[in-house]
């Protein structure tokens, strides 16, 4: 996600493969744009990032991140980001910037009262592990049996073994996880349909994704990721989450918009490119 820039505003991230599935993971596009626009406008903070994730971009070949500044001002700056590949638009998406200011006044959602990382396994889903990456899910609840039902929400901590130069990587690295739950939580309560399905029995990906960015936070420390699915149905499912530091401070809060359907003809699965 640490993206290069070849100046004019356009950035890239190199190929990086092979991999099991060769679709880049919406969170990580995400992160790209939030680094991208940070190193765009090196004076301000990335507050928040939200991207519509068209088309498919693959692991196997390189893509770009461009950055337009719409509006830029000494408190905020507001960028449209571009993923492009091959030539053609995948992703688009809206950064604000700001400058920063102190308290006025100070509030935030408590964090949840969950399991604590110590008392929990690591999670390994083959296909998905991200090196130096480690997450371990409250109640083992990101489960592939789909006959093991339970509220539409999913508790996961998350850290990285190594910590980052810059701020924005924090943040970039941070936002990679977001999208990674909302399609469990969302199948949790129908007995007969679950994760396991994704891609596979069934068609889901991650459409629309928002973060905004609060308090600071170290990603090599334990992150806890809380995340419930407000509605589902139609076709799609729609969730919101906090991410909090193991402190207790409210670090972002986000929002994720999934696809969610049954393939339209029998075999298409092998052929699925949604994200």
């Amino acid at each position: 996600m640490d993206v290069r820039p070849c100046g004019g505003g356009l950035y890239h991230a190199p190929a990086h493969g092979p991999t099991e599935r060769n679709v880049v993971e919406a969170g990580q596009l995400l992160g790209s744009a939030v680094v991208a626009a940070a190193k765009e406008v090196p004076g301000q903070r990335v507050t928040s990032a939200s991207m519509i994730f068209s088309r498919v971009v693959e692991h196997e070949a390189r893509y770009a991140v461009e950055v337009e500044a719409l509006r830029s001002g000494r408190t905020f700056t507001t960028a449209q980001v571009r993923v492009l590949q091959h030539d053609q638009m995948c992703c688009a998406g809206m950064v604000l910037l700001d400058a920063g200011a102190a308290d006025l006044v100070h509030s935030a959602e408590p964090m949840p009262h969950v399991t604590p990382p110590e008392r929990l396994r690591p999670l390994a889903i083959p296909g998905t592990e991200v090196d130096g990456r480690e997450m371990r899910v409250v109640d083992d609840a990101y489960d592939p049996d789909p006959q093991r039902i339970g509220p539409p929400e999913l508790y996961v901590w998350t850290r990285f073994r190594d910590a980052p130069e810059h701020d924005h990587l924090h943040a970039a690295l941070l936002t990679q996880s977001i999208t990674h739950w909302t399609v469990a939580a969302a199948m949790r309560p129908h007995a007969g349909f679950g994760e396991a399905m994704a891609h596979r029995s069934i068609s889901t990906g991650i459409t629309m994704a928002t973060i905004t960015f609060h308090d600071d936070a170290d990603v090599t420390d334990w992150l806890l990721y809380a995340t419930r699915a407000t509605y589902t149905g139609r076709g799609h499912a729609h969730s919101e989450g906090r991410v909090h530091t193991r402190d207790g401070r409210l670090a972002a809060s986000y929002t994720v918009h999934a696809m969610l359907r049954g393939f339209r003809t029998p075999g298409a699965a092998a052929s699925a490119t949604a994200l």
